[in-house]
C-alpha cells in the first residue's frame, strides 16, 4: 500500500525525541529508561496510526507500551495523535518490526500485539507473514516462557494459517474468537477490546473480526 508523504512528519519527529525512538537497538535491555515507571512491557508490531496502542496506554497505565512502525508518515500520524494525551507509558519506534529481537533482550517483553498484519496471500510469500515460524522464533526470544501474543485480523485465511503455525510451533491458544465484536457484546463488558482504525472500517462493513491470544509454553 502506498502511503502519502506528510511534509510535516520530519519536523514533528525531530521535535519530540521524548516520545519517539529512531535507534531502537540502542535501548536493547534498557527500555524501562524511556518510561516514567518500571512496568511490564507490551509491544505492538505494525502500529499504524496508533489508535489501538493509544487506547491501551490510556486504559492500562500499569503497563508500558512500545509501538513499532516502518512507515514514517504513518508513525508521525500516531505520534501527533498521542502527544496531547501526554502518556508517560507510551513510546513510538520508527523501524522494521522484523528486527524485534535486535531491539529487545530475551524476556524483556511481556506481551506482543499483531493487529491486521499484511496477509501476504500468495504461497510464495508465506515467509513474509508475521505469524510464520521464523517470526514466532524471534517473538519467543523476546517474550520468554509464558509470554503472550495477541493477534487480530479480518482475513480468515491468515487467521487459519496463524492457528496452524502457532500450534505447530508449540504455542497454547488461550483465547479464540471467530466474531470478536459479537463475543464482546455477549460478554457484557467482561471481554476487553480496544479497536484499531482498520478494525472499525471492516466491522462497519459487517465483516467479522478474528482474534486469538496465544501463550508461549513454560519450560
Amino acid at each position: 500500500m502506498r502511503v502519502r508523504n506528510k511534509p510535516w512528519a520530519d519536523d514533528l519527529i525531530t521535535e519530540n525525541p521524548q516520545a519517539i525512538v529512531l535507534n531502537p537497538e540502542h535501548y536493547r535491555g534498557q527500555w524501562q529508561s524511556r518510561f516514567k515507571s518500571v512496568q511490564p512491557l507490551h509491544v505492538e508490531i505494525g502500529t499504524g496510526k496508533g489508535q489501538f496502542l493509544i487506547g491501551m496506554a490510556v486504559a492500562h497505565p500499569e503497563f508500558n507500551f512500545v509501538g513499532i512502525e516502518l512507515q514514517k508518515s504513518v508513525l508521525a500520524a500516531a505520534l501527533k495523535q498521542s502527544l496531547p494525551a501526554e502518556l508517560p507509558n507510551l513510546q513510538w519506534v520508527l523501524a522494521d518490526g522484523q528486527g524485534v529481537n535486535d531491539f529487545f533482550e530475551p524476556r524483556e517483553v511481556t506481551q506482543l500485539y499483531l493487529n491486521f498484519s499484511d496477509p501476504w496471500p500468495k504461497t510464495r510469500h508465506e515467509k513474509r507473514r508475521l505469524t510464520y515460524k521464523s517470526f514466532l522464533k524471534s517473538y519467543a526470544e523476546v517474550l520468554g516462557d509464558g509470554g503472550q501474543l495477541q493477534f487480530k485480523t479480518d482475513n480468515r485465511h491468515l487467521f487459519e494459517y496463524s492457528i496452524m503455525s502457532m500450534t505447530s510451533f508449540g504455542l497454547n491458544l488461550t483465547e479464540l474468537s471467530l466474531d470478536l465484536h459479537a463475543d464482546v457484546a455477549a460478554s457484557q463488558g467482561e471481554l476487553e477490546n480496544i479497536e484499531t482504525e482498520y478494525e472499525q472500517k471492516f466491522a462497519a462493513k459487517g465483516q467479522p473480526i478474528y482474534r486469538l491470544v496465544a501463550q508461549f509454553p513454560k519450560k
